[in-house]
């Protein structure tokens, strides 16, 4: 199993908005509300790694609000 971390921008005001839809998505194994640089921070838990890029790419910077992403991923659990 691979985890990784997605930091994400959101337009002013849209935070509720996008907060909703990220909730549907089933790979988000926790999600955080931040103050600072980026509005929300996510948990993604996939098969692989390659997986979690195409949750990034094709589920959560599809949904409208998100200005950007910064994703970070390890190389095992310890």
């Amino acid at each position: 199993m691979a985890i990784g971390f997605v930091l994400m921008c959101v337009s002013p005001s849209r935070e509720s908005e996008v907060l909703n839809k990220l909730s549907k998505i089933p790979e988000i194994i926790e999600l955080h509300s931040l103050f600072g640089k980026y509005d929300f921070i996510a948990k993604i838990e996939a098969k692989d790694y390659e997986r979690i890029g195409e949750i990034v790419i094709h589920k959560i910077r599809t949904i409208n609000g998100i200005l950007y992403t910064s994703t970070l991923t390890g190389l095992k659990n310890w």
